[in-house]
């Protein structure tokens, strides 16, 4: 499998990470783009509506579906959900050979289930499991978001033996609600003498939205006094991966539980941590930050089409997650002495995450809508 991995993926895979591609399109697939990248080590795909938007509403890619008698007849959100299926269909098809290589440690492609289902329980697990049949593919991930009405769907999709990839996890504690509906899933499973190793999960942490909304929250501090300018070189750039590192570290310390031990003795994977958002927001920022400083054992690292194209050329692969836990807390205690209300702020991104995908999903019907009066 490793003949013609690109080198800094292939030393991503012996620290234990996967690199998945966070894009999906038409074009992605037509112009064998995946394909090029599955060949240079990349083992799985993530896709989102603002994703969706930009390939499906921005293009002309996909105007002879919507031409179609067979899909003419469909709603406007029935034909959205079968555009966005066939695409991710046939990325599974192309990483099916990865799953299979790796005996279903990797190699998925991810769909994500309405955004405006983010507060319907009950609503976000039929989709998924509607989703799911119509892909019927193993190697599938439903995207759930992590908010406090979908942690009950997400741990209700695994039980029905349905992979998922959870998004929009900003926060440690958020993450460990995360993490423990995974593991309860999987008791029930094994309670019912149902199997555990057909079951796979991640965990999306975002990273450089992280920083970002530090950066600027300081800046407003700034300006009102209550900061002085030098502050900002003690954290600028290290808010996002010190955030990850100690949500790894809640990762180290459930999946390292007597309670987890049970349940991968018969089988069960860990819910791999998954870096998301790690293009870098901020110029100042290498390229490459936010893979460099989160290359670790039992992760994944999705990354936009600029980081991908970064790694691809060059960075310093070391394994870096696994030090600086206890330094990362203090910097993150040193943020709240200045005033910054880090929880306060994660909660905040969580809530911007589900309307900026809710926006770009009613955006992308809205386009459909008017792209179906003309083509």
């Amino acid at each position: 499998m490793s003949a013609g991995k690109n080198p800094q993926i292939l030393a991503l895979n012996e620290l234990g990470q996967s690199v998945w591609y966070d894009n999906l399109s038409r074009d992605v697939l037509r112009s064998g783009e995946l394909r090029s990248l599955i060949e240079s080590g990349v083992s799985g795909l993530t896709s989102n509506p603002t994703i969706f938007k930009q390939a499906i509403a921005d293009t002309a890619n996909y105007d002879d579906d919507m031409r179609s008698d067979e899909l003419r007849k469909l709603s406007t959100e029935s034909l959205c959900e079968e555009l966005m299926v066939k695409d991710v269909a046939a990325a599974a098809d192309l990483l099916l050979p990865v799953y299979k290589a790796t005996n279903a440690g990797d190699g998925y492609a991810s769909i994500e289930v309405s955004p405006l289902l983010a507060a319907d329980e009950k609503g976000t697990v039929e989709a998924a499991v509607r989703l799911w049949k119509k892909l019927d593919r193993p190697n599938i991930m439903i995207k759930i978001p992590a908010t406090p009405e979908c942690i009950p769907a997400i741990q209700a999709t695994l039980e029905h033996g349905i992979n998922v990839n959870v998004t929009l996890i900003f926060s440690e504690r958020v993450y460990e609600q995360v993490a423990n509906a995974y593991i309860a899933a999987l008791e029930t499973r094994a309670k019912k003498g149902e199997d555990l190793r057909c079951v796979a999960s991640v965990a999306s942490f975002f990273v450089s939205r992280v920083d970002a909304i530090v950066e600027k929250k300081f800046d407003e501090l700034l300006k009102s006094g209550k900061v002085a300018a030098e502050q900002k070189q003690s954290f600028f750039g290290r808010i996002g991966v010190a955030n990850s590192k100690v949500a790894y570290g809640a990762f180290e310390r459930i999946f390292g539980s007597e309670r987890f031990k049970k349940l991968h003795d018969k089988g069960a994977r860990v819910q791999r941590p998954l870096w998301a958002s790690t293009g870098t927001k901020n110029p100042a920022f290498k390229a490459v930050m936010y893979v460099e400083e989160l290359a670790g054992r039992d992760t994944v690292n999705t990354m936009p089409p600029a980081t991908v194209k970064a790694l691809l050329q060059g960075a310093e692969i070391a394994p870096r997650l696994h030090s600086g836990c206890e330094d990362a807390r203090k910097l993150l205690s040193a943020i709240a002495g200045m005033g910054i209300a880090f929880d306060d702020l994660l909660h905040e991104l969580q809530i911007a995450g589900v309307k900026s995908f809710a926006d770009s999903y009613r955006e992308l019907l809205s386009s459909i809508e008017q792209k179906r009066a003309v083509v």
